[in-house]
C-alpha cells in the first residue's frame, strides 16, 4: 500500500486513549486510560511523517523500528506490525504503558513541536495487547539443543527475564534465581497496577515457564547459595539484582513509626492486590491518613497516587526543586494532580514529627556539576505539613552485593554497581556478567531491557567459545 496513507498530522490531532475520570480511577487499581479501539490505533500511527531520519527511533534505548510498525499499523497489518516490534523487545506491551514516552521517543518526534507527537507508547501497545488476544504470540521455542550447557540468572526483573527469554531460546538450560515469591521484579512488586496490571506481567512469565525457563522463588544469593556456588553449577552467569538499599532522609524523626520506605509501602500495596496476607497492614495503609511523600520521581509519583486510591484524607509531594526540574515523568505528575495530590515545590524537610513535617522553603543556585541548578535553603521560608504518614521516596542505591553473595573478589565501583567490561558486560569474574540498574544505577525497565539484550548476544559468544575450547582440549 502506499504511503499517501501516513502523513496524515496536519489534519489529524493527536488523540492518546481516552482516561476514566478522575474520581472512578481512585476507586481501584485499574490501568487508568481505556484501550485504543482498531479504528482509532490507524488513524493515530497514520500521523506518523515517516522522516528521513526516526529521531524516535534513535532516541529509543532499544532502538525500536517505530515508523516501520507505525505505518503497518496504519495498514491494518497488525500481526506484521506486532512481529517487528518484538523483533527488538521483549515486553513491548510493557515498554508501551510504563516507558516515559514524553523523554524519549514522542519528546523527539519531528512533529512533536507544532502538532503533537504521534502516540507511539499508546499504539505499541494496542498492538501488542491485539497480538495476544489473537494467539499471535508464539510459545517460546528453542532454535537449537544446547541443554549441555546451562545458565544462571539472579534477578527476575526486566534484564534478568530478558536474558533469561533470549538464552532459552537459543537452547540452553536457563534457571532464575529470585528473592520474591513472584518473578517480575519491580514490575510486579513496585510499580503499582495503575500504571501495569499484574496479568500483564504475570501471562510474560508464564510464557516463559512453558518454555523451559526454570524459576527458584524465594531464593537469596548468599543464604541459599553463593556467587561461588552458582559459577559452580552453571556455565555463566547474569546478575541483575536491581537497586533495593533506599536512600536516607538525614533529619530528625526519619526513623518513626509513622515514617515509610517507598518500596516497603509500594510492595505491601501491591500484594494486597494480588490478595496476599500483609503483615503490619494498618502500618503500611494510607486508608484515612494525611499522607506526606518526599521525593520527585516516578517512585514518588507511584506513592502518591497509590495512597489517593487507599482513601487518604489528603496526599501532598514534598519536592527539593521546582515542576520543571522534577526528575519523574511529567505525564505521572499531570495525572497525580487531576487524582488530587498537592505538590509542595521548592521545599525540603528538616525534620519529621508526631503530626507532619516540618520542612524548609528552597531556592535553586547555580548549577552543579550536572548542570543542574542546585536547591538551597531560602532563609525565613520554614513551613509544617500535616502528616499521619510519611514516605520517603528519595530513590534507591545498590546493595553490598560482594558481602550479600558472599563474594568479596565481585569488583563493584565507587559508587557500589557492578563494574562490567563496557563492551562485553562480563564482570572481572569469568563467566559472571551484570546489567540492568545493578550496573546503571537506579534506571528506567527499558534500559534493562536493553542490557538483558545485549548481555545475553555476548554470553551466547562467550558459551559457543567454551564449547569450541572443550572441543580442542579433547
Amino acid at each position: 500500500m502506499a504511503d499517501t496513507m501516513m502523513l496524515k498530522f496536519t489534519d489529524r490531532a493527536q488523540a492518546f486513549p481516552a482516561k476514566r475520570t478522575p474520581d472512578e480511577r481512585a476507586q481501584d487499581f485499574l490501568e487508568i486510560a481505556r484501550p485504543y479501539i482498531l479504528a482509532k490505533a490507524e488513524e493515530q500511527a497514520a500521523r506518523c511523517s515517516q522522516c528521513g531520519v526516526p529521531f524516535c527511533q534513535v532516541h529509543c534505548p532499544l532502538q525500536n523500528n517505530i515508523p516501520d510498525w507505525l505505518k503497518l499499523t496504519a495498514q491494518g497489518r497488525l500481526e506484521e506490525a506486532y512481529e517487528l516490534s518484538a523483533a527488538t523487545s521483549t515486553m513491548p506491551e510493557i515498554c508501551g504503558r510504563i516507558c516515559p514516552q514524553d523523554r524519549l521517543c514522542e519528546g523527539n518526534c519531528v512533529i512533536e513541536k507544532d502538532f503533537g507527537s504521534v502516540t507511539i507508547g499508546s499504539v505499541e501497545k494496542f498492538i501488542t495487547d491485539t497480538a495476544w488476544d489473537n494467539g499471535w504470540v508464539k510459545p517460546l521455542r528453542a532454535v537449537a539443543d544446547r541443554s549441555g550447557q546451562s545458565v544462571g540468572v539472579i534477578g527476575a526483573g526486566p534484564a534478568g527475564l530478558t536474558v533469561a527469554e533470549l538464552l532459552r531460546v537459543k537452547g540452553y538450560d536457563v534457571h532464575v534465581y529470585d528473592r520474591y515469591d513472584r518473578a517480575g521484579g519491580l514490575m510486579t512488586y513496585g510499580i503499582p497496577g495503575f500504571k501495569l496490571e499484574k496479568p500483564v506481567v504475570m501471562r510474560r512469565i508464564q510464557r516463559l515457564i512453558d518454555g523451559g525457563v526454570i524459576f527458584h522463588q524465594n531464593f537469596e544469593v548468599g543464604r541459599d547459595a553463593s556467587l561461588a556456588d552458582l559459577r559452580a553449577r552453571h556455565d555463566a552467569v547474569f546478575i541483575a539484582t536491581g537497586v533495593y538499599k533506599a536512600r536516607r532522609v538525614d533529619v530528625p524523626g526519619a526513623d518513626a513509626a509513622h515514617v515509610l520506605e517507598a518500596l516497603d509501602y509500594l510492595v505491601a500495596a501491591n500484594r494486597a492486590g494480588f490478595g496476599d496476607n500483609v503483615s503490619d497492614a494498618a502500618r503500611l495503609d494510607a486508608a484515612g491518613k494525611h499522607v506526606v511523600v518526599i521525593g520527585g520521581g516516578d517512585t514518588a509519583m507511584d506513592c502518591v497516587r497509590t495512597a489517593i486510591r487507599q482513601g487518604a484524607a489528603s496526599v501532598k509531594c514534598l519536592y527539593r526543586r521546582d515542576r520543571a526540574n522534577m526528575p519523574g515523568s511529567a505525564r505521572e505528575v499531570y495525572n497525580a494532580e487531576e487524582e488530587g495530590v498537592q505538590f509542595v515545590w521548592l521545599a525540603a524537610p528538616v525534620a519529621i514529627t508526631a503530626t507532619g513535617v516540618r520542612a524548609s522553603a528552597m531556592r535553586l543556585g547555580q548549577p552543579g556539576a550536572d548542570g543542574r541548578r542546585a536547591p538551597e535553603i531560602d532563609p525565613g521560608g520554614e513551613f509544617t505539613a500535616a502528616a499521619d504518614l510519611v514516605i520517603k521516596a528519595l530513590g534507591f542505591d545498590p546493595e553490598d552485593l560482594p558481602r550479600a553473595f558472599g563474594a568479596p573478589e565481585l569488583p563493584v565501583t565507587r559508587w557500589g554497581t557492578i563494574r562490567i567490561d563496557g563492551k562485553t558486560q562480563m564482570t572481572a569474574l569469568d563467566g559472571v556478567f551484570a546489567g540492568g540498574d545493578i550496573v546503571r544505577g537506579a534506571s528506567l525497565v527499558v534500559w534493562a531491557i536493553r542490557d538483558g539484550r545485549d548481555a545475553a548476544a555476548q554470553m551466547h559468544q562467550y558459551l559457543r567459545a567454551r564449547v569450541g575450547q572443550v572441543a580442542n582440549a579433547a
